[in-house]
């Protein structure tokens, strides 16, 4: 690659760099409200930070080059690198004592949407961090929407939800200037929050954690106010419902959504994707409730409200809890591990394999045993109506053999450095995943990483990473065939 896309990708990445540094000020005001003296970090990391990106930026000031494909990888897994890293500052100089791998851990998490944390003590933590927590969270899954959107599917590697935006059927198209596309799903973004937090609210949470939890929902992210989560609001059965309702809501394509919301578009909602995910869901968390119900003896109602909540927020990668889950059951741990993988749709911020690749996966091997039965036959794959043209199944299948032994590999070094193998597996899993809890009792609903060594949060730090950019995105800058001219 030339020098001018470097150039160019650099500035890109330094400009996104000053916006966040800016959005510091919001916590540091947070900070000032509440008398808490950490408001001085924020500000000296905003000064720090956003002079340093400002400088970059008037540094690397260029014509545009031709967008190519080669230049969108590299500005994705530059922007989201130094996202990560500016995110990092506010809590490396924090009044939490953090070392930089803790706090870029808890950045990238964040950032990310994952929600796996390092900090003990929420519950006293200065309400600046808990914001900037929240807010990074947020700005990610805007992140992430943007991704999914309009790169993925540009790059090939993803974004199947925004295939009737791509299609050349105008027809199909649900606005004809994307620029009114973006702003409409901003606005959706932006009225889930604030739904969210009124009716958080309303169901017993001060306005600022109803807030903070709502930035976390409707970005499918996890991080709370408290150290048990939503286990911190006892009893409160229509608190979880309506979480629940939130977590499922974030995790439909938002393609999808702005259809059926602003055209009002009701054959949108039989997306393949979104039947399969629904119906995983339901299935799921009726097996956890005749379980609870049956071998633990809770009452059904009381099982059912929990079992959804946990179901929706471990299959949305949410990752918030109301309970220790780990606890219940052999069952609903083997229940919730599987669910890890699974994940939310394609366009949402939900991370995890996806529920489009599920059905893409299953339909291929369903076509590949026709094929063995029927060699002459003509057996397509199928996504709903669409026929999956090759390019289209070897990417999902390059993406799920990647995934699966990046876990594997993953596991293994983890174990190397210590950790017993359940531990291993689980939090590689619920990282790549960005989940945010595994299912051990040490990082799970009830834990955190902090007991994790240095390089076992940069690992895990390097996984979340994977998963969120779709694992491809940031394999193929590893290849050396990237770096040739």
């Amino acid at each position: 690659m030339n020098a001018t896309i470097y150039r160019s990708a650099i500035n890109i990445a330094a400009t996104c760099g000053l916006y966040l540094s800016l959005s510091m000020l919001l916590p540091m005001a947070v900070d000032l409200y509440y008398g808490s003296p950490d408001w001085e970090i924020f500000g000296i990391s905003a000064f720090l930070m956003g002079g340093l990106s400002a400088a970059t930026a008037m540094a690397t000031r260029a014509g545009p080059p031709p967008y190519t494909k080669k230049m969108g990888f590299l500005v994705v897994n530059l922007l989201w690198l130094v996202c990560c890293l500016l995110g990092a500052v506010p809590f490396w100089m924090s009044s939490l004592n953090m070392d930089f791998a803790e706090a870029f851990f808890e950045a990238v998490s964040a950032v990310t949407t994952t929600g796996s944390t390092v900090i003990v003590g929420l519950d006293n933590a200065p309400p600046g961090i808990l914001m900037w927590r929240s807010l990074l969270h947020w700005l990610g899954g805007i992140g992430i929407l943007a991704l999914g959107l309009f790169i993925m599917p540009y790059l090939r590697v993803g974004g199947l939800s925004f295939f009737k935006l791509e299609s050349s059927d105008t027809s199909d198209k649900p606005f004809a200037r994307m620029a009114v596309y973006t702003r409409a799903f901003l606005l959706i973004y932006v009225l889930l929050t604030l739904f969210g937090a009124i009716t958080y609210n309303a169901l017993g949470m001060t306005r600022f954690d109803a807030l903070n939890h709502a930035m976390s929902t409707v970005a499918t992210g996890g991080f709370s106010t408290h150290d048990a989560s939503f286990g911190y609001y006892k009893n409160s059965l229509p608190l979880l419902w309506a979480a629940s309702f939130f977590m499922t809501l974030s995790s439909l394509p938002f393609s999808v959504l702005i259809l059926f919301l602003v055209r009002g578009r009701l054959d949108t909602l039989k997306d393949p994707q979104i039947i399969v995910f629904l119906a995983y869901v339901a299935l799921f968390a009726i097996a956890a409730s005749l379980y609870q119900r049956l071998e633990n003896g809770v009452p059904f109602h009381e099982a059912l409200a929990h079992a959804f909540f946990t179901v929706t927020s471990i299959l949305s990668t949410t990752g918030f809890a109301s309970d220790d889950y780990t606890q219940w059951g052999h069952f609903i741990v083997i229940l919730a591990f599987i669910a890890t993988f699974m994940g939310g749709c394609s366009g949402s911020t939900a991370g995890g394999i996806k529920a489009y690749r599920i059905i893409i996966l299953f339909n291929f091997v369903r076509s590949g045993l026709y094929r063995l039965i029927y060699p002459s036959g003509i057996h397509a794959v199928r996504y709903g109506p669409i026929t999956v043209d090759v390019d289209v199944q070897r990417n999902v299948f390059l993406f799920f053999i990647s995934y699966m032994m990046i876990c594997v590999a993953g596991s293994v070094v983890l174990g190397l450095l210590g950790y017993d193998a359940l531990t291993s597996i689980s939090a590689a899993a619920t990282a790549l995943s960005n989940v945010g809890p595994g299912v051990t009792p040490s990082i799970g609903p009830s834990g955190t990483f902090a007991e994790m060594s240095d390089p076992a949060l940069y690992l895990l730090s390097f996984l979340m990473l994977l998963g969120r950019l779709e694992v491809l995105t940031v394999l193929v800058i590893l290849t050396p065939l990237f770096w040739k001219s």
